[in-house]
């Protein structure tokens, strides 16, 4: 009855855009509108991974692994400004050729370093004394919210205090612009789809985001570390008795979503071209709904989950508007809970 109830307002959504003439789309516009999709959806894969490995390990829904992406940004800014010494004053047109791809490489690098020692002191202050004190769920899950408001708002104090030792001025405070990304790869139309032209950013992310997961993959399904997380993920007391040292696994664990939230922190500043201290909000939690959609817990559910959310929620502003693109996130992760919690491939890391 519930579902039909659901399908029968989707239907409804739909009418009342025909009606309105929203939803009276040319074809180009929906081929923009899943181009568009997949290039969130592989940022949104990205970060996802973070938040089901954890939780395939330790059963922790670890929120503040928003924070983790956002400092991934900050530290990709950084990588190409201080760096790698570009700005759009030096390098105009963007950068080009070998060039290009060093710069991206190590930028890449570096932010994922970055937010992977962020999310290990992260787990070694606030998370590993409530493993070793047996603390709930629920004492974990205020713990991680907790985290998330202390990283974000510390980034907002740390606004222009160079007296910190803080290398650069951040304008986080409301009314002031965030800070803005030097123009690193300059856009252009590489091809066209029944004439939607297709930018070399949104390929550039396509392509990273794809090698990443794929890196990622082989590493959880193909090496001995792999082997260890799976193990932890699967049964933690037999996998200790098996000598696997848990703690190690643990901070393994953090340490590789948290690269993977960095990577996708770089190429979302680079994408987007900018940052600021409350930016792992949102994409924060549409990759949390994407991990529950592919199944959190499981690394090829998160990699599927992220991009086919991404097509939803960009296919449906087809018929809805714009304004509409949160909701519609919003209310995928509703209907998941409600008819498959346990998502579209429903099994653990460890599975």
């Amino acid at each position: 009855m519930v579902p039909g109830a659901i399908l029968i307002a989707f239907i409804a959504l739909f009418v009342v855009g025909v009606k309105t003439g929203v939803c009276d789309q040319h074809l180009s516009t929906w081929v923009r509108l899943t181009t568009t999709g997949l290039t969130l959806g592989s940022i949104y894969a990205m970060i996802a991974l973070g938040y089901t490995l954890v939780y395939g390990v330790l059963q922790l829904l670890n929120f503040a692994h928003s924070e983790v992406f956002m400092i991934g940004s900050f530290a990709g800014l950084y990588s190409l400004t201080k760096v790698f010494g570009v700005t759009d004053a030096k390098y105009p047109g963007g950068l080009g050729g070998i060039h290009l791809v060093y710069v991206l490489i190590g930028a890449i690098i570096l932010a994922g370093i970055a937010s992977g020692i962020t999310a290990v002191a992260m787990e070694r202050v606030a998370y590993r004394p409530l493993r070793k004190a047996g603390a709930s769920r629920l004492g974990y899950l205020i713990t991680a919210i907790g985290v998330s408001l202390v990283l974000s708002n510390l980034f907002l104090l740390l606004d222009g205090q160079k007296h910190l030792g803080i290398p650069v001025a951040w304008p986080f405070i409301a009314g002031r612009a965030p800070v803005t990304f030097p123009d690193v790869m300059h856009r252009t139309n590489v091809f066209s789809i029944f004439g939607v032209a297709v930018q070399n950013l949104q390929i550039l992310v396509v392509v990273v985001a794809v090698i990443m997961l794929l890196i990622l993959d082989f590493f959880v399904y193909r090496t001995q570390s792999g082997k260890g997380i799976r193990a932890v993920a699967e049964d933690p007391d037999t996998a200790s008795l098996m000598g696997v040292n848990i703690n190690q696994i643990v901070v393994l664990t953090f340490f590789v979503g948290g690269l993977m939230a960095g990577g996708a922190g770089l190429l979302y500043g680079v994408f987007f071209t900018q940052t600021q201290f409350n930016i792992g909000f949102i994409p924060g939690i549409k990759a949390f709904t994407a991990a529950v959609l592919g199944g959190i817990g499981n690394v090829r559910g998160a990699m599927l989950g992220g991009v086919l959310l991404g097509l939803i929620e960009n296919l449906g502003v087809g018929c809805t508007g714009t304004q509409w693109q949160p909701v519609i996130a919003f209310a995928v992760l509703v209907g998941v809970l409600m008819f498959r919690p346990t998502g579209l491939l429903g099994e653990r890391v460890g599975g």
